[in-house]
């Protein structure tokens, strides 16, 4: 037998009184003397699931006055103020351009349709009616039922739906509002119930310290509780989606023996594209694509790097490469800029640790020029890495890509060749996603054009991959800008990650 609560019992004891006849929520408030309906709504329901009572629901419509129906309460419908306009006039004078003199622009265009449905046709720029004296009887029952409902609501019936339905099409003059009457009563079940079980007792809705410190609860009854009852979802503080991305990467590499770096925003040209072996007159180096700075306008550099950078992009300096010719600009490499890829990092660690071998890594806001669209930001995350030992190889890198891909949920990944200016050889990562190959980022070994003027002659494994294309994957998203929404809705449905 369900057990029943104190509130539960005073209804039940009420329904099993009333011989038969439901009750509804008024009545069960005058008999039980509470004030909120909410307590008899929810001890009845209650009854109801434990099929000790049952329910009947009558749906209603009511309407009342919008807005624009208090106004054509006082002024006229729309339909009519235009009817009193054309019986006003003669025949030839009931033109659309007299019309349109007498009536403002936002009513005679939406009048003319009103009284085209009323049966008025334009023959020769003029308004003429079939049959006037059933338009007018027509526009008389609209306004007779904009009175009827001017001091009170009005049930909706079979009778007046139809004009109820007219007016509802037409914007803020009718309002209408849908109700559910409920009542109860008493089932079989309920009447069977032996009236002990009815009997209302101190029931324990809450479990204390206070109550739990001595034994005197266990002669209680305790208020029953249902585990499987539906129950709102706790909207508490939870770190942003791309947060936890974040964490979860670094996590991953953290496991893999990796150690995280990080690096200013702002940095020189020198190091953001001179120690890569970025052409000083590269396209990705203009206004139209990076971020120059006017404060600072520029940043010192060490002679010792700019003498390095200027030597192996003139003639290739002690490397097999011829450079790239042509004269280099010191005064262009100290140029401020904000760093378009987090690389910078990284050639800036074996710079700072030529001989030391490191498995370093660091995700890092990146800033570029770009069009927003649903795959593109000016401002974005960069994941970056590398190896920088003395047997480092591609084997080895990709094993490593394989690895962490693998370990944040992604098992089929493959790599295919690729070009990019400061690796050799180059490769790009992809992994299969919904049947379809995505190219995540670029992955190489850096040339001796970048790795000699640092201090070293070891390979370095080197990667860069997007962070929010990975999001927008593993959240199943669309467009790259619902990552910044500040929607607190949209970011609570977001998965857990």
């Amino acid at each position: 037998m369900p057990a029943l609560e104190n509130r539960e019992r005073r209804i039940l004891a009420l329904l099993r009184e009333s011989g038969g006849v439901a009750l509804g929520v008024q009545d069960l408030l005058d008999q039980t003397g509470w004030t909120d309906q909410a307590h008899v709504v929810g001890a009845a329901m209650g009854l109801v699931e434990k099929e000790y009572a049952s329910v009947k629901e009558d749906e209603s419509r009511k309407v009342r006055l919008g807005s624009e129906g208090i106004m054509a309460l006082q002024e006229g419908l729309l339909e009519k103020r235009l009817m009193d306009w054309l019986t006003s006039v003669e025949p030839e004078q009931r033109t659309m351009a007299a019309l349109s003199a007498a009536f403002d622009k936002s009513e005679s265009g939406p009048g003319v349709g009103l009284l085209r449905g009323l049966g008025a046709v334009i023959e020769s720029g003029a308004l003429v009616f079939s049959d006037q004296n059933r338009a007018e009887q027509e526009i008389g029952r609209r306004m007779e039922f904009i009175q009827s409902i001017a001091d009170t609501h009005l049930l909706v019936t079979d009778s007046n739906k139809d004009i109820v339905a007219h007016f509802t099409n037409r914007r803020d003059l009718i309002e209408v509002e849908n109700s559910i009457t409920r009542s109860w009563k008493a089932s079989q079940a309920g009447l069977d119930l032996n009236p002990e079980n009815l009997v209302q007792s101190e029931q324990i809705g809450e479990l204390t310290p206070d109550i739990l410190q001595g034994e005197s609860w266990r002669d209680k009854e305790f208020k029953p509780f249902d585990i499987h009852a539906p129950a709102p979802i706790p909207l508490g503080g939870r770190p942003h989606p791309l947060q936890s991305l974040i964490d979860r990467i670094r996590a991953v590499f953290l496991e893999m023996g990796f150690s995280e770096i990080t690096g200013n925003y702002v940095q020189s040209a020198g190091w953001n594209m001179d120690a890569l072996f970025i052409p000083q007159d590269h396209p990705a180096r203009t206004m139209q694509d990076t971020f120059y700075l006017a404060e600072p306008e520029t940043i010192e550099v060490d002679e010792h790097h700019l003498r390095q950078w200027a030597d192996v992009h003139e003639s290739g300096g002690s490397t097999t490469s011829q450079g790239w010719g042509g004269s280099f600009d010191a005064n262009e490499s100290k140029k401020a800029l904000l760093r378009t890829h987090t690389t910078v990092n990284t050639v800036r660690h074996i710079a700072d640790h030529p001989s030391k071998p490191s498995r370093v890594f660091g995700v890092g806001r990146v800033f570029r020029q770009e069009t927003i669209d649903r795959t593109h930001l000016p401002e974005f995350h960069q994941i970056e890495g590398i190896i920088h030992e003395e047997k480092a190889s591609l084997p080895m890198l990709i094993t490593t890509l394989r690895t962490f891909y693998s370990k944040m949920g992604y098992s089929d990944v493959r790599v295919r060749p690729a070009y990019f200016p400061y690796t050799e050889p180059s490769i790009e990562v992809e992994i299969l996603w919904r049947g379809k190959w995505l190219e995540l980022g670029g992955a190489g070994i850096f040339r001796p054009e970048v790795t000699q003027p640092l201090g070293t002659d070891w390979p370095v494994c080197a990667w860069g991959m997007g962070l929010e294309r990975l999001a927008m994957l593993i959240l199943g998203l669309e467009d790259i800008r619902e990552l910044y929404q500040p929607d607190l809705e949209i970011l609570s449905k977001m998965p857990l990650l």
